[in-house]
């Protein structure tokens, strides 16, 4: 099985943070390995301490399901082919702001995931970072 590295983990939450920084927005920022298992994390000054658990909770959703969060979000609404997913796994995030991360290979190596303001800058610096992987 790939997985990723430190360094590639770190490059990924430097492109990240900088995002972030882009947006003016305090975000919590984890990095998980592809078992799933915390590799990087950094909380921005100032962000909100109960986005901690969310952003990890992004990554590894990201992961055990290889698609990024928003897409799960729209297949466990209400009727929908996976609804209360999120129930299961201990706890799933299926709001935008968590992705898969790729080698140069397209193998899936790990996953980012990001929370402290709306989905919608939560994915916009979850892509920033997973772009540095690729």
């Amino acid at each position: 099985m790939s997985d990723i590295t430190q360094a590639q983990a770190d490059a990924v939450l430097g492109a990240a943070r900088e995002s972030a920084r882009e947006t003016g927005t305090a975000m919590n920022i984890a990095v998980v390995d592809a078992g799933g298992n915390l590799k990087a994390f950094t909380r921005m000054d100032g962000a909100w301490l109960g986005s901690i658990d969310i952003s990890i909770k992004k990554a590894r959703t990201a992961r055990y399901f290889d698609m990024a969060t928003g897409s799960i979000g729209e297949l466990s609404q209400p009727g929908g082919p996976l609804f209360n997913i999120e129930h299961s796994n201990g706890g799933l995030i299926t709001f935008p702001g968590g992705l898969p991360l790729h080698d140069g290979d397209g193998t899936i190596i790990g996953a980012i995931g990001v929370s402290g303001s709306t989905v919608e800058n939560d994915h916009t610096v979850a892509s920033a970072g997973a772009a540095a992987q690729r």
